[in-house]
Protein backbone atom coordinates (compact mmCIF):
# COMPACT_ATOMS: atom_id res chain seq x y z
CA UNK A 1 0.00 0.00 0.00
CA UNK A 2 2.51 2.70 0.67
CA UNK A 3 4.67 1.61 -1.98
CA UNK A 4 1.23 2.75 -4.20
CA UNK A 5 0.91 6.20 -2.47
CA UNK A 6 4.59 6.98 -3.24
CA UNK A 7 4.33 5.91 -7.09
CA UNK A 8 1.10 8.35 -7.38
CA UNK A 9 3.18 11.14 -5.11
CA UNK A 10 5.53 10.83 -7.61
CA UNK A 11 3.10 10.70 -10.88
CA UNK A 12 1.41 13.91 -9.50
CA UNK A 13 4.71 15.92 -8.87
CA UNK A 14 5.63 15.19 -12.18
CA UNK A 15 2.33 16.25 -14.02
CA UNK A 16 2.36 19.52 -12.07
CA UNK A 17 6.26 19.79 -13.70
CA UNK A 18 4.89 19.36 -16.95
CA UNK A 19 2.04 21.74 -16.35
CA UNK A 20 4.91 24.40 -15.57
CA UNK A 21 7.07 24.00 -18.45
CA UNK A 22 3.90 24.52 -21.07
CA UNK A 23 2.70 27.33 -19.83
CA UNK A 24 6.68 28.76 -19.72
CA UNK A 25 6.93 28.43 -23.02
CA UNK A 26 3.92 29.78 -24.04
CA UNK A 27 4.72 32.87 -22.58
CA UNK A 28 8.04 33.17 -24.38
CA UNK A 29 6.48 32.60 -28.00
CA UNK A 30 3.42 34.84 -27.46
CA UNK A 31 3.49 37.96 -29.78
CA UNK A 32 4.98 40.88 -27.44
CA UNK A 33 2.20 43.24 -26.48
CA UNK A 34 2.57 46.66 -28.05
CA UNK A 35 0.63 47.98 -25.01
CA UNK A 36 3.58 46.65 -22.17
CA UNK A 37 5.57 49.86 -22.28
CA UNK A 38 2.22 51.57 -21.37
CA UNK A 39 1.76 49.58 -18.75
CA UNK A 40 4.78 49.15 -17.15
CA UNK A 41 4.96 53.28 -17.18
CA UNK A 42 1.59 53.01 -15.52
CA UNK A 43 2.62 50.44 -12.88
CA UNK A 44 5.59 52.40 -12.51
CA UNK A 45 3.83 55.79 -11.95
CA UNK A 46 0.83 53.88 -9.81
CA UNK A 47 4.26 52.87 -7.55
CA UNK A 48 6.43 56.61 -8.08
CA UNK A 49 5.58 59.71 -6.01
CA UNK A 50 3.16 62.17 -7.61
CA UNK A 51 6.42 64.45 -7.82
CA UNK A 52 8.06 61.83 -10.05
CA UNK A 53 5.41 60.70 -12.20
CA UNK A 54 4.35 64.29 -13.40
CA UNK A 55 8.52 64.50 -14.37
CA UNK A 56 8.16 61.66 -16.35
CA UNK A 57 4.72 62.28 -18.07
CA UNK A 58 6.42 65.78 -19.00
CA UNK A 59 9.69 63.78 -20.59
CA UNK A 60 7.53 61.68 -22.71
CA UNK A 61 5.52 64.41 -23.93
CA UNK A 62 8.67 66.65 -24.84
CA UNK A 63 10.16 63.68 -26.36
CA UNK A 64 6.87 62.61 -28.29
CA UNK A 65 6.58 66.59 -30.29
CA UNK A 66 10.53 66.66 -30.39
CA UNK A 67 10.65 63.55 -32.91
CA UNK A 68 7.50 64.46 -34.53
CA UNK A 69 9.38 67.96 -35.62
CA UNK A 70 12.49 66.84 -35.38
CA UNK A 71 13.36 69.53 -34.19
CA UNK A 72 15.70 69.98 -30.81
CA UNK A 73 13.72 72.24 -27.65
CA UNK A 74 15.46 75.56 -26.28
CA UNK A 75 13.13 76.96 -23.43
CA UNK A 76 12.82 80.73 -23.71
CA UNK A 77 14.71 81.13 -20.48
CA UNK A 78 17.33 78.64 -21.45
CA UNK A 79 18.13 80.71 -24.99
CA UNK A 80 18.21 84.09 -22.88
CA UNK A 81 20.73 82.65 -20.70
CA UNK A 82 23.05 81.19 -23.50
CA UNK A 83 22.63 84.06 -25.50
CA UNK A 84 20.71 82.79 -28.63
CA UNK A 85 19.03 85.81 -31.29
CA UNK A 86 17.04 85.29 -33.65
CA UNK A 87 17.46 86.60 -37.73
CA UNK A 88 15.11 86.96 -40.51
CA UNK A 89 16.31 85.42 -43.77
CA UNK A 90 15.68 88.16 -46.20
CA UNK A 91 16.68 89.52 -49.42
CA UNK A 92 18.85 92.52 -49.29
CA UNK A 93 21.66 94.08 -51.42
CA UNK A 94 25.23 92.74 -50.25
CA UNK A 95 28.43 94.61 -50.73
CA UNK A 96 31.88 93.06 -49.99
CA UNK A 97 35.00 94.81 -49.08
CA UNK A 98 38.09 93.18 -50.20
CA UNK A 99 40.81 94.96 -48.03
CA UNK A 100 44.73 93.62 -49.18
CA UNK A 101 48.13 95.52 -48.78
CA UNK A 102 49.60 96.58 -52.36
CA UNK A 103 53.48 98.00 -52.78
CA UNK A 104 54.71 100.87 -54.81
CA UNK A 105 56.59 99.79 -58.40
CA UNK A 106 57.68 101.78 -61.18
CA UNK A 107 56.03 102.39 -64.10
CA UNK A 108 57.88 99.91 -66.82
CA UNK A 109 56.78 102.36 -69.48
CA UNK A 110 58.71 104.82 -68.41
CA UNK A 111 62.37 103.35 -67.16
CA UNK A 112 64.53 103.50 -70.19
CA UNK A 113 67.64 101.53 -70.31
CA UNK A 114 70.25 103.66 -71.64
CA UNK A 115 73.02 101.03 -73.54
CA UNK A 116 76.50 102.18 -75.53
CA UNK A 117 76.70 100.74 -79.21
CA UNK A 118 80.30 100.93 -79.83
CA UNK A 119 83.80 99.97 -77.63
CA UNK A 120 85.14 102.97 -76.02
CA UNK A 121 86.33 103.62 -72.41
CA UNK A 122 84.16 106.34 -69.92
CA UNK A 123 86.28 109.57 -70.09
CA UNK A 124 83.81 111.84 -68.26
CA UNK A 125 81.06 110.89 -65.71
CA UNK A 126 78.49 113.36 -65.29
CA UNK A 127 75.69 111.20 -63.40
CA UNK A 128 78.04 109.94 -61.13
CA UNK A 129 76.11 108.47 -58.31
CA UNK A 130 72.42 105.88 -58.15
CA UNK A 131 69.17 108.40 -57.52
CA UNK A 132 70.34 111.41 -59.04
CA UNK A 133 67.45 113.52 -60.93
CA UNK A 134 68.30 114.50 -64.26
CA UNK A 135 66.45 116.20 -67.39
CA UNK A 136 65.83 115.35 -70.34
CA UNK A 137 68.77 116.51 -72.43
CA UNK A 138 70.82 116.73 -70.45
CA UNK A 139 74.70 114.90 -70.50
CA UNK A 140 74.95 112.07 -68.81
CA UNK A 141 78.42 110.63 -69.77
CA UNK A 142 81.33 111.14 -72.58
CA UNK A 143 82.57 108.03 -73.68
CA UNK A 144 86.29 108.37 -76.12
CA UNK A 145 86.17 105.31 -79.07
CA UNK A 146 88.52 104.77 -81.56
CA UNK A 147 86.47 102.83 -83.70
CA UNK A 148 84.37 106.25 -83.35
CA UNK A 149 87.47 108.53 -84.09
CA UNK A 150 88.39 106.31 -87.20
CA UNK A 151 84.91 106.87 -88.86
CA UNK A 152 84.79 110.42 -88.51
CA UNK A 153 88.08 110.72 -90.27
CA UNK A 154 86.97 108.32 -92.77
CA UNK A 155 83.77 110.22 -93.52
CA UNK A 156 86.38 113.75 -93.25
CA UNK A 157 89.03 111.83 -95.58
CA UNK A 158 85.97 111.32 -98.01
CA UNK A 159 84.19 114.27 -97.89
CA UNK A 160 88.15 116.50 -98.87
CA UNK A 161 88.52 113.46 -101.77
CA UNK A 162 84.87 114.27 -103.61
CA UNK A 163 85.84 118.20 -103.41
CA UNK A 164 89.57 117.28 -105.48
CA UNK A 165 88.40 114.05 -107.70
CA UNK A 166 85.16 115.25 -109.09
CA UNK A 167 81.87 113.50 -108.66
CA UNK A 168 82.43 110.35 -109.67
CA UNK A 169 85.08 107.85 -110.77
CA UNK A 170 85.49 104.04 -111.75
CA UNK A 171 88.09 101.41 -111.58
CA UNK A 172 87.60 98.47 -114.34
CA UNK A 173 87.93 95.00 -112.73
CA UNK A 174 88.13 92.06 -115.02
CA UNK A 175 86.85 88.96 -113.74
CA UNK A 176 85.91 85.51 -114.86
CA UNK A 177 81.89 84.63 -115.15
CA UNK A 178 82.76 81.20 -114.14
CA UNK A 179 80.59 79.89 -117.32
CA UNK A 180 81.44 77.58 -120.02
CA UNK A 181 82.29 80.69 -122.34
CA UNK A 182 85.09 81.80 -120.01
CA UNK A 183 83.56 85.29 -121.00
CA UNK A 184 85.20 88.39 -119.04
CA UNK A 185 83.08 91.34 -118.38
CA UNK A 186 83.63 94.65 -116.69
CA UNK A 187 82.20 96.15 -113.40
CA UNK A 188 81.46 99.88 -111.91
CA UNK A 189 82.84 99.17 -108.80
CA UNK A 190 82.56 102.10 -106.71
CA UNK A 191 80.58 105.50 -106.26
CA UNK A 192 82.05 108.57 -103.97
CA UNK A 193 78.57 109.38 -103.11
CA UNK A 194 77.58 105.88 -102.23
CA UNK A 195 80.77 105.52 -99.43
CA UNK A 196 79.93 108.66 -97.97
CA UNK A 197 76.29 107.38 -97.17
CA UNK A 198 77.88 104.67 -95.90
CA UNK A 199 79.76 106.65 -93.44
CA UNK A 200 77.37 109.12 -92.83
CA UNK A 201 74.44 106.23 -91.74
CA UNK A 202 77.02 104.48 -89.63
CA UNK A 203 78.02 108.09 -87.53
CA UNK A 204 74.25 108.20 -87.30
CA UNK A 205 73.85 104.59 -86.23
CA UNK A 206 76.15 105.69 -83.21
CA UNK A 207 74.03 108.34 -82.25
CA UNK A 208 76.82 111.08 -83.09
CA UNK A 209 74.26 114.13 -83.04
CA UNK A 210 73.26 116.04 -85.69
CA UNK A 211 75.73 119.24 -85.40
CA UNK A 212 78.71 117.35 -84.90
CA UNK A 213 77.92 115.81 -88.47
CA UNK A 214 77.06 119.45 -89.77
CA UNK A 215 80.15 120.40 -88.04
CA UNK A 216 82.38 117.66 -89.64
CA UNK A 217 80.97 118.47 -93.29
CA UNK A 218 81.80 122.30 -93.17
CA UNK A 219 85.73 121.31 -92.32
CA UNK A 220 85.64 120.62 -88.59
CA UNK A 221 87.23 118.73 -86.09
CA UNK A 222 86.36 115.47 -85.35
CA UNK A 223 84.85 114.86 -81.77
CA UNK A 224 87.10 112.75 -79.81
CA UNK A 225 84.15 111.72 -77.43
CA UNK A 226 80.43 110.92 -77.67
CA UNK A 227 78.39 112.33 -75.50
CA UNK A 228 75.25 110.65 -73.83
CA UNK A 229 72.44 112.54 -73.24
CA UNK A 230 69.16 111.53 -71.18
CA UNK A 231 66.36 110.75 -72.86
CA UNK A 232 63.77 111.87 -70.11
CA UNK A 233 63.14 113.20 -67.03
CA UNK A 234 63.80 110.99 -64.23
CA UNK A 235 65.97 109.27 -61.91
CA UNK A 236 69.27 107.78 -62.16
CA UNK A 237 67.72 103.74 -61.38
CA UNK A 238 71.00 101.77 -62.04
CA UNK A 239 74.40 102.57 -62.51
CA UNK A 240 77.11 99.99 -63.20
CA UNK A 241 79.50 101.62 -64.36
CA UNK A 242 82.20 104.17 -62.72
CA UNK A 243 84.87 106.89 -64.94
CA UNK A 244 87.33 104.87 -66.48
CA UNK A 245 84.70 101.61 -67.13
CA UNK A 246 85.60 99.55 -70.45
CA UNK A 247 82.41 99.38 -72.39
CA UNK A 248 81.77 97.18 -75.15
CA UNK A 249 78.52 97.38 -77.32
CA UNK A 250 75.61 96.31 -75.64
CA UNK A 251 76.67 97.38 -72.27
CA UNK A 252 73.96 98.86 -70.01
CA UNK A 253 75.22 102.33 -68.41
CA UNK A 254 72.24 103.76 -66.69
CA UNK A 255 68.75 103.25 -65.97
CA UNK A 256 66.68 106.37 -65.88
CA UNK A 257 63.02 106.05 -64.57
CA UNK A 258 60.33 108.69 -64.44
CA UNK A 259 58.37 108.39 -61.19
CA UNK A 260 55.55 111.09 -62.01
CA UNK A 261 53.55 107.90 -62.28
CA UNK A 262 53.78 104.98 -60.07
CA UNK A 263 52.17 101.56 -60.33
CA UNK A 264 50.74 99.94 -57.14
CA UNK A 265 50.73 95.98 -57.10
CA UNK A 266 48.43 94.46 -54.95
CA UNK A 267 47.70 90.81 -54.15
CA UNK A 268 44.18 88.92 -54.42
CA UNK A 269 43.58 85.79 -52.95
CA UNK A 270 42.06 83.23 -55.51
CA UNK A 271 38.87 82.84 -54.20
CA UNK A 272 38.42 86.75 -54.38
CA UNK A 273 39.25 87.14 -57.81
CA UNK A 274 36.26 86.66 -59.65
CA UNK A 275 35.00 89.21 -58.08
CA UNK A 276 37.51 91.80 -59.59
CA UNK A 277 37.38 92.72 -63.19
CA UNK A 278 39.29 96.06 -65.07
CA UNK A 279 38.44 99.32 -64.02
CA UNK A 280 36.69 98.51 -60.33
CA UNK A 281 37.30 101.37 -58.16
CA UNK A 282 39.89 101.15 -54.93
CA UNK A 283 41.17 103.29 -52.01
CA UNK A 284 44.82 103.58 -51.57
CA UNK A 285 45.93 104.79 -48.14
CA UNK A 286 49.17 104.88 -46.84
CA UNK A 287 49.90 104.70 -43.01
CA UNK A 288 52.85 107.06 -43.17
CA UNK A 289 50.30 109.49 -45.06
CA UNK A 290 47.24 109.38 -42.66
CA UNK A 291 45.02 112.44 -44.37
CA UNK A 292 45.93 111.07 -47.80
CA UNK A 293 43.82 108.94 -49.94
CA UNK A 294 44.26 108.15 -53.43
CA UNK A 295 41.71 106.37 -55.72
CA UNK A 296 42.29 104.67 -58.59
CA UNK A 297 41.22 101.91 -61.10
CA UNK A 298 42.21 98.28 -61.68
CA UNK A 299 43.70 98.79 -65.04
CA UNK A 300 45.44 95.64 -65.64
CA UNK A 301 45.26 92.04 -63.69
CA UNK A 302 48.40 89.62 -64.22
CA UNK A 303 47.40 86.36 -65.96
CA UNK A 304 49.27 84.03 -63.11
CA UNK A 305 49.01 83.32 -59.48
CA UNK A 306 52.14 83.02 -57.01
CA UNK A 307 53.00 79.56 -55.86
CA UNK A 308 53.25 80.19 -52.59
CA UNK A 309 51.04 82.33 -51.29
CA UNK A 310 48.01 81.26 -54.00
CA UNK A 311 47.20 85.15 -55.12
CA UNK A 312 47.14 86.67 -58.38
CA UNK A 313 48.72 90.42 -58.39
CA UNK A 314 46.28 93.29 -59.54
CA UNK A 315 47.76 96.79 -60.94
CA UNK A 316 46.95 100.32 -60.20
CA UNK A 317 48.34 103.17 -62.02
CA UNK A 318 48.68 106.31 -59.56
CA UNK A 319 49.87 109.54 -60.30
CA UNK A 320 53.14 110.69 -58.07
CA UNK A 321 53.66 114.18 -59.61
CA UNK A 322 55.81 115.21 -56.05
CA UNK A 323 56.92 112.01 -56.00
CA UNK A 324 55.40 111.10 -52.42
CA UNK A 325 55.68 107.64 -53.49
CA UNK A 326 58.42 105.46 -53.77
CA UNK A 327 59.33 102.01 -55.11
CA UNK A 328 59.06 99.22 -52.15
CA UNK A 329 56.90 101.52 -50.50
CA UNK A 330 53.77 99.26 -48.59
CA UNK A 331 49.98 100.89 -49.04
CA UNK A 332 46.90 99.68 -48.20
CA UNK A 333 44.20 98.86 -50.85
CA UNK A 334 40.38 98.50 -50.36
CA UNK A 335 37.81 97.90 -53.07
CA UNK A 336 34.23 97.44 -52.40
CA UNK A 337 32.32 95.01 -54.95
CA UNK A 338 28.57 95.48 -55.41
CA UNK A 339 26.83 92.37 -55.52
CA UNK A 340 23.09 92.65 -56.07
CA UNK A 341 20.36 91.77 -54.01
CA UNK A 342 20.74 88.22 -52.88
CA UNK A 343 18.77 86.48 -49.89
CA UNK A 344 21.26 86.25 -46.78
CA UNK A 345 21.82 85.62 -43.44
CA UNK A 346 24.07 85.94 -41.08
CA UNK A 347 27.28 84.70 -41.18
CA UNK A 348 27.50 83.40 -37.40
CA UNK A 349 24.05 81.59 -37.91
CA UNK A 350 26.14 78.78 -40.30
CA UNK A 351 27.29 75.38 -38.91
CA UNK A 352 30.24 74.31 -41.41
CA UNK A 353 31.32 70.64 -40.63
CA UNK A 354 33.23 70.51 -43.96
CA UNK A 355 30.77 68.27 -45.81
CA UNK A 356 27.82 70.11 -45.32
CA UNK A 357 26.56 73.80 -43.76
CA UNK A 358 23.50 73.67 -41.16
CA UNK A 359 21.25 76.28 -39.77
CA UNK A 360 18.65 76.27 -37.20
CA UNK A 361 15.21 77.66 -38.11
CA UNK A 362 13.23 78.32 -35.34
CA UNK A 363 9.57 76.60 -35.29
CA UNK A 364 8.14 78.32 -32.74
CA UNK A 365 7.97 77.78 -28.88
CA UNK A 366 11.79 77.32 -28.67
CA UNK A 367 11.86 74.44 -30.94
CA UNK A 368 14.83 74.77 -33.72
CA UNK A 369 14.78 72.31 -36.72
CA UNK A 370 18.18 71.70 -38.24
CA UNK A 371 18.47 72.29 -41.74
CA UNK A 372 21.25 71.49 -44.98
CA UNK A 373 21.70 74.26 -46.65
CA UNK A 374 23.95 75.37 -49.90
CA UNK A 375 26.16 78.49 -49.22
CA UNK A 376 27.03 81.41 -52.00
CA UNK A 377 29.52 84.52 -51.81
CA UNK A 378 30.16 85.79 -48.33
CA UNK A 379 30.13 89.77 -47.87
CA UNK A 380 30.99 91.67 -44.56
CA UNK A 381 29.67 89.12 -42.23
CA UNK A 382 26.86 87.96 -44.29
CA UNK A 383 26.21 84.94 -46.55
CA UNK A 384 24.32 83.97 -49.71
CA UNK A 385 21.76 81.30 -49.48
CA UNK A 386 21.51 79.41 -52.41
CA UNK A 387 18.91 76.29 -51.65
CA UNK A 388 17.84 75.28 -48.31
CA UNK A 389 15.91 78.54 -46.73
CA UNK A 390 13.36 80.84 -47.89
CA UNK A 391 12.52 84.43 -47.36
CA UNK A 392 10.95 85.23 -43.99
CA UNK A 393 12.15 82.13 -42.12
CA UNK A 394 13.59 82.84 -38.72
CA UNK A 395 16.88 81.36 -37.63
CA UNK A 396 19.29 81.16 -34.75
CA UNK A 397 22.21 83.22 -35.05
CA UNK A 398 24.62 82.91 -32.23
CA UNK A 399 25.18 80.18 -29.85
CA UNK A 400 24.73 77.75 -32.81
CA UNK A 401 27.29 75.72 -31.49
CA UNK A 402 25.49 75.14 -28.44
CA UNK A 403 22.02 74.32 -29.98
CA UNK A 404 24.17 72.05 -32.67
CA UNK A 405 25.58 70.37 -29.45
CA UNK A 406 22.49 69.55 -27.84
CA UNK A 407 20.74 68.48 -31.27
CA UNK A 408 23.92 66.10 -31.86
CA UNK A 409 23.08 65.00 -28.27
CA UNK A 410 19.22 63.69 -29.19
CA UNK A 411 20.60 62.46 -32.45
CA UNK A 412 18.01 64.29 -34.85
CA UNK A 413 20.71 65.76 -36.89
CA UNK A 414 20.14 65.10 -40.11
CA UNK A 415 22.22 62.77 -42.20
Amino acid sequence: MEKKNYIIVIGLICFVGFLLYVSKNRVETSPKNTNAPSQNANTLQSQSPPEDQAKVQDNAESKEISEEVQAVEIPPEKQQLIGVKITEAAVKPLQKTIRTVGRVEYDERKLTSINIKVEGWIEKLYADYSGKYVKKGEPLVEIYSPELMSTQLEYMNLLKWKTEKGHRFQRNVEFKWGDRFGTTGQMLTFDIEALLEVAKQRLKLWEIPDDVVKQIEEGGEPQKTLTIFSPSNGYIFQKPVFKGTRLSPGDKIFDVVDLSTVWVIADIYEYELPLVKVGQKAKITMSYFPEKEIFSKVDFIYPALSGQTRTAKVRFTVHNPKVHLKPQMFTNVEMTVNLGERLAIPEDAIIDTGKRQIVYVGRGEGFFEPRKVELGVRADGMVEILKGLKAGEKVASSATFLIDSESKLRGILPE
